[in-house]
């Protein structure tokens, strides 16, 4: 403590971090039961499936905020490599540099799996599923992901909860919470000091809402990609058919199908075959889920957090979502190479 109180920029720091943590803790969810949330808004909606973004179709289409999210992260991407490719230089800058850096590792990383050879032919599609799923994760956590978006009508959220309802059971409208908003419901956003802007669907039903406000449940425009499990299912597949693609082409036909149909084993052969078959599906629910499963409960925290601790107790698990996603980027692009550099040997080199 003593050389705590003789550093001043230590000591400042921990007032600096200590105030901000009391901030935060007076402005949200907690520091509301006792006259604060200043800071906090509603609880945001949690939901598995992805949502639209406008009430109506686009052009005949449903398209989701996930959707947007991953053409919002292929789109930066297209442009981080057109302009790394049309500054190329010998001396290269911190940011060419940077990007060397992080291809020589893969590609290094690649070479010292699958070899030379094949790590040539793996590298591109598993640095572009690193490259996509880290900057959709990372992307996730930017504002405005899951806060900005267009208001659902009380009718349609009532509509939803009822649908929800097993075995006939009668809704409960004190159980169906609505947040409510200023403006007509065009446009709307969980602003800071609004914690205390929610009613219930009975209390709407019975009073209705006050002029200039709107009552609902806010739809973000936006929301990370890989919370959809469409989204990391959709990479999963394409991990997968390219992995038995290229195991058909470095093997043949014959060889790399015999690994799932062996006859000339007996029995025995036929069955091992048959488990090799399934953990072929196993990988791809696998990969489905645990991609799907990390970052959507990321999210999940992330708002809890939010409406709880508004501040400096948000940022521990921001960067701890950071780790995350950079981690589970990493692991599904490793298992891409690993699976692709074991499928393409034949069982005989393997044993060799």
């Amino acid at each position: 403590m003593s050389k705590l109180m003789r550093n001043p920029k230590a000591l400042t720091a921990v007032v600096v971090v200590g105030a901000l943590f009391i901030l935060g803790v007076a402005g949200g969810a907690l520091g509301n039961q006792f006259g604060g949330g200043f800071l906090g808004a509603p609880l945001a909606s949690i939901q598995i499936a992805a949502e639209p973004v406008s009430p109506d179709p686009v052009f005949g289409f449903r398209v989701t905020n996930t959707m947007v999210a991953a053409w919002i992260a292929i789109a930066f991407l297209a442009l981080v490599a057109l302009v790394v490719s049309r500054r190329v230089s010998e001396v290269p800058g911190r940011f060419q540099g940077l990007v060397e850096v992080v291809l020589e590792f893969f590609l290094d990383l690649a070479e010292s799996v699958a070899g030379p050879k094949l790590a040539r032919r793996f590298f591109p599609l598993v640095m572009t599923i690193f490259l996509f799923i880290v900057t959709a994760n990372w992307m996730g956590i930017l504002p405005g992901f899951g806060t900005i978006g267009w208001v659902e009508s009380p009718k349609e959220v009532i509509e939803h909860a009822e649908h929800a309802l097993k075995d006939g059971r009668e809704l409960d409208l004190k159980s169906v919470r609505l947040q409510v908003f200023d403006g007509d419901g065009g446009l709307a956003l969980l602003a800071p000091g609004s914690v205390d802007s929610v009613m219930t669907a009975e209390e709407y039903e019975d009073h209705g809402v006050e002029a200039g406000k709107t009552a609902g449940l806010l739809v973000p425009f936006l929301r990370g990609a890989n919370t959809d499990i469409n989204v990391t299912l959709g990479i999963a597949l394409v991990a997968m058919v390219m992995v038995h693609w290229w195991a058909l082409t470095e093997l043949g036909i014959g060889s790399h199908v015999g690994k799932f149909l062996n006859f000339r084993g007996g029995p025995i052969g036929l069955f091992v075959g048959v488990l090799e078959a399934i953990s072929e599906v196993a990988r791809v629910i696998s990969f489905t889920f645990r991609l799907f499963g990390n970052i959507f409960a990321g999210e999940v925290l992330l708002i809890a957090m939010a409406f709880l601790v508004p501040l400096i107790g948000l940022v521990p698990f921001l960067g701890l979502e950071l780790f995350v996603g950079a981690i589970q980027a990493f692991i599904f692009a490793m298992l891409t190479l690993v699976f692709a550099a074991t499928a393409s040997v034949s069982h005989g080199d393997e044993s060799h």
